[in-house]
């Protein structure tokens, strides 16, 4: 009989979980997560509740424990096999049990099981994790409680595959949240995707603070935080001590060393971006793309904002490289055979095509698309790199990943995680194992910001001949623990993990030296630190790095020729050792004090997620279990070339305006002067004609005119339009025009502004 509670899933069950808390400390650029699961039982018989929740790719679980009434258990971490079958044999035989596992399929799907609560019992279990935060465009670190598990599309060929997943559009547990900001540098802000109480400030030098989530959030979407500080591209170096219980000479015995440096290019380097490489392309059309990019009203759709994304794209490529633009879901199809010149013709034929993208391609299979794309050659001096744009519902992660990582000498990968729900596991791992960026478009982001900015990581000249170097006191050395470094990009941190051996009875301090080439440039950063370790961190930089280790070996073990058993043996040695998660252990406590034995069939529960609702008249969207015959179609270029006038009548006009003038640049960068450019102004084409300086081409009139309306009433968009007017500068300087300066002025009086020279760069 189904209780008569508020608490319910969507078949009616009562639901034994009833509130998450959470408690976030961050120190400086890390933080740790502790979250308090409230769980009843309210049914007339014993039960197992079942959960299966995200959590960020990169966390590092290092506690788990369950407290019953005044009685708490403190979970180990096991071997899986042997973790799980204790949890079977406990709750089989009526002992209380929990078991707490990482997906084997992505490490950002956890599974928590809660076995034998008997009837009225309660249960509050306490999970925590620690985690680097990310660096932003505009400099914020941001933190993510991930809230939505949308469904990985598993094929039906397949039988792998993440937990099964118990989801509900409307969450009837709520959420707390409480954080709390200890850093060396001044706290500028901290602003959150939802409603925070007013931040408080500790201390007169803003340096410590805390806030609160308003009350009543219900967790159905992701709780994202962006954290300022003053000075956030200071290079910073952390020595923790070891465990005084382990060994000397273990990961966990020695001090562990956490570097944080900001590379800084030279600006003459900087000034002058790439003009040459071949830009792939690669956009989800599953059905879950016809999902809004957020709960808004004038939320627009994912695939309309790709659309406007790859349109800003490709006017923002150098004339000469290479492109092509792959779309995915259970098959994949390309523009062209294979990459093309860009030119005007390849450039409209192009846009012609993405005017009639859709959501309309099944399910979100990835894998064939890329195996396609790297069996293509390489252009000699045009480097390859790759954008990938998708919602990231795989269940594959860890085989695309290994994909990526065979590829990475060929290639950089640049991947964007679109909306709520997105596999962390899967975006943050293809932008690391392809030596790129990740990016992630969540509530009510713009795609197009963010997609620019990695454009402008794609662009600059590539870093090679990275090195890193110690300089320590005589009896002690350092051990790198992290892999080694494959990329640099200009104001992005780059994080270095260390085991500090040996000891030293002078001297106190050691420095890191980073030397690569950049243009045939040499450059040479370099951090002092002491080797004295810092106040009580709670060994939260050694988990870290345990957690590196662990993820590099986890790679190794699917590696081609590697010996798999041993490596499975040393991840375990190291997780058990640490304490921290991964994909081959397990947390499990068992109640063994509990001196009485629950009776009765047992029953289970699956508590529910947040998911997105997909809306759309196309079944397909809905469907989790595809066709088993699954093809891979390569469009030819006859056929993409040809126009389809039913889709192009359906097409919807811009309605940004920055996005209708981009619209109207030729691939050179310059504008003809018509009426759909009058009209982005406001003015007839007879009013922008009449005001032509004498001595000026039409095209280097209409060039300046947009330069001026851009600089002039859309500097808060720069980020999105800035190669865009690089082109129109550079193609206008290459006209040598006379009379720019006269044609300046007539270009301010008509749009009634004030915009020099020097600042359109011409």
């Amino acid at each position: 009989m189904v209780n008569c509670c508020d608490l319910v899933s969507e078949k009616n069950e009562p639901v034994p979980l009833k509130s998450i808390s959470v408690e976030l400390q961050v120190r400086d650029h890390v933080a740790s997560v502790s979250s308090c699961l409230q769980y009843v039982n309210e049914e007339e018989r014993p039960l197992e509740a079942v959960f299966v929740f995200p959590l960020p790719a990169d966390a590092a679980v290092c506690h788990f424990s369950a407290r019953i009434g005044e009685q708490e258990i403190v979970a180990e971490v096991q071997d899986k096999q042997s973790a799980r079958d204790q949890y079977d044999d406990a709750v089989s035989s009526g002992q209380q049990a929990f078991l707490l596992e990482e997906s084997e399929e992505s490490s950002d799907v956890f599974k928590l099981s809660v076995g034998c609560l008997s009837p009225g019992q309660k249960a509050s279990i306490t999970i925590v994790y620690i985690i680097e935060l990310s660096v932003q465009a505009d400099d914020a670190l941001r933190f993510c409680l991930p809230a939505v598990l949308n469904p990985r599309y598993t094929p039906a060929v397949s039988a792998a595959g993440v937990p099964e997943v118990s989801s509900a559009s409307v969450i009837p547990y709520t959420l707390s949240l409480s954080v709390e900001v200890r850093s060396s540098d001044r706290i500028s802000k901290l602003e959150s995707s939802c409603p925070l109480d007013p931040l408080e400030f500790l201390d007169a030098q803003h340096t410590h603070a805390t806030v609160n989530l308003t009350a009543g959030h219900r967790f159905d979407k992701d709780v994202e935080l962006f954290l300022y500080y003053e000075n956030s591209h200071q290079p910073s170096a952390v020595v923790e001590a070891g465990a005084s219980a382990a060994p000397s000479g273990s990961l966990m015995g020695d001090p562990a060393l956490m570097i944080s440096l900001y590379p800084e290019f030279p600006a003459d380097v900087m000034s002058s971006l790439a003009s040459r490489g071949e830009f792939i392309f690669v956009v989800d059309r599953s059905g879950s793309m016809d999902c809004k990019m957020h709960h808004g009203n004038d939320a627009q759709m994912r695939i309309e904002s790709a659309r406007d994304t790859l349109l800003l794209l490709l006017k923002s490529l150098p004339m000469g490289c290479y492109f092509n633009i792959y779309g995915f879901g259970s098959h994949f199809e390309s523009f062209f055979p294979q990459s093309v010149v860009y030119s005007e013709d390849t450039m409209e034929e192009a846009l012609k095509r993405v005017k009639s993208m859709s959501a309309d391609m099944g399910g979100t299979e990835i894998l064939q698309p890329l195996k396609h794309i790297y069996s293509q050659p390489c252009y000699p001096d045009h480097p390859r790199q790759l954008f990938i744009f998708t919602d990231g519902e795989v269940w594959n992660t860890k085989e695309v990943l290994d994909l990526v990582k065979r590829h990475v000498y060929s290639h950089r990968c640049f991947s964007f995680g679109i909306g709520e729900g997105a596999s962390t596991a899967l975006i943050t791992g293809m932008a690391r194992e392809g030596s790129g960026h990740a990016q992630f478009i969540t509530g009510t982001d713009r795609m197009q910001p963010k997609v620019m900015q990695s454009l402008r990581f794609a662009l600059q000249p590539a870093v090679d001949n990275i090195s890193v170097d110690w300089t320590v006191p005589e009896g002690v050395k350092v051990d790198m623990l992290s892999s080694s470094i494959n990329t640099l990009f200009q104001g992005q941190r780059a994080l270095i993990y260390a085991q500090i051996k040996g000891q030293s009875s002078g001297k106190k301090e050691g420095a890191v030296t980073v030397k690569y080439k950049l243009k045939d440039q040499p450059v040479t950063n370099q951090l002092q630190f002491t080797l004295q370790p810092t106040e009580d961190t709670g060994l939260t930089i050694h988990r870290l790095a345990a957690r590196s280790v662990i993820r590099s070996l986890e790679l190794e073990e699917r590696a081609e020729g590697a010996d798999a058993e041993n490596v499975r043996k040393r991840i375990v040695e190291l997780s058990v050792q640490a304490g921290v998660s991964s994909a081959h252990t397990a947390f499990i406590g068992i109640n063994k004090d509990h001196n009485q034995t629950v009776k009765g069939p047992l029953l289970q529960r699956r508590v529910p997620v947040a998911r997105m609702v997909v809306q759309r008249a196309r079944p397909m969207a809905l469907q989790m279990d595809f066709d088993s015959t699954m093809h891979y179609s390569m469009a030819s270029s006859n056929s993409m070339i040809e126009s389809d006038d039913e889709s192009d009548q359906k097409a919807e006009p811009l309605k940004d305006p920055v996005l209708q003038l981009v619209s109207l640049q030729k691939a050179t960068g310059c504008w003809e002067l018509n009426a759909s450019l009058a009209a982005v102004f406001g003015k007839t084409e007879d009013e922008v004609t009449n005001q032509k300086t004498a001595q000026v081409d039409g095209s280097v009139w209409a060039t300046v005119l947009a330069l001026i309306w851009l600089y002039a009433f859309k500097s808060d968009q720069q980020v999105e339009w800035q190669f865009v007017a690089m082109k129109a500068a550079s193609w206008v300087r290459s006209q040598k025009p006379d009379s720019l300066s006269q044609c300046v002025c007539d270009g301010n009086a008509l749009l009634g502004c004030q915009v020099t020279e020097d600042m359109l760069g011409i």
